[in-house]
């Protein structure tokens, strides 16, 4: 990655985003973005715009030359996907930052009406994921770490687990008894526990089974 980086804000996501690509001159697969606000969903200040960070990319190292590869089929593979599913949406590649490997992206879904995507508990996207992640492997031969996301909502979903967690740890220090939280997916009872993990004076389990299973936060 190269070029210097350039925070942009609109009246939405897409808008900031032609903005700023406007400004630098470049086409949308030239640069990378971050979405640093949704706008007026979600924040505390109605009509709040929305803000991005494009930054130009530069020619890739020949050790990423199989992660471009990669993104570029993965982007590719599903749009592909939604345009079979009849939608009318784009996809963005940015860097997954909560990931430990440097190489991991994700996959952000951006349009109107794409609450279809998203699912019971998200387990619609979970699908969707997993399928472009099989079709990437099949065609470029590597698994590569990405992550399928609408709109930001699992960057939202796991900053509001990540607080549930530090409010029923709070509670449970204070009231030295257990509380269970709802029956949540794989995906998301682990951001639970690692939210937890190195907290001083509660610890967490898993409980039940299937859909039905639970984490269980409780004093040590």
């Amino acid at each position: 990655m190269s070029g210097k980086s350039l925070e942009v804000s609109g009246a939405s996501v897409e808008h900031a985003i032609e903005k700023g690509l406007t400004e630098l001159g470049l086409e949308r697969d030239a640069v990378n973005v971050e979405i640093l606000s949704d706008g007026s969903r979600g924040q505390a200040e109605p009509g709040a715009p929305a803000r991005v960070r494009l930054t130009p990319l530069g020619e890739p190292d020949v050790a990423d030359d199989g992660t471009a590869d990669a993104r570029t089929s993965a982007k590719e593979i599903l749009e592909t996907l939604l345009r079979g599913m009849g939608l009318r949406a784009s996809v963005e590649v940015l860097p997954d930052a909560g990931a430990e490997d440097a190489h991991a992206f994700v996959l952000n879904i951006v349009g109107d009406d794409l609450g279809v995507l998203i699912g019971r508990r998200g387990e619609t996207l979970r699908d969707l994921e997993y399928l472009t992640r099989l079709l990437v492997t099949h065609e470029t031969a590597k698994s590569p770490k990405l992550v399928v996301d609408v709109e930001g909502y699992r960057t939202r979903r796991e900053r509001q687990l990540r607080e549930l967690a530090k409010r029923m740890a709070e509670r449970v220090q204070s009231n030295r008894q257990p509380i269970t939280l709802e029956a949540m997916p794989p995906n998301e009872r682990r951001i639970v526990h690692l939210s937890l993990r190195d907290h001083p004076t509660v610890k967490t389990q898993s409980i039940g089974e299937g859909d039905h299973r639970r984490v269980m936060i409780l004093p040590k």
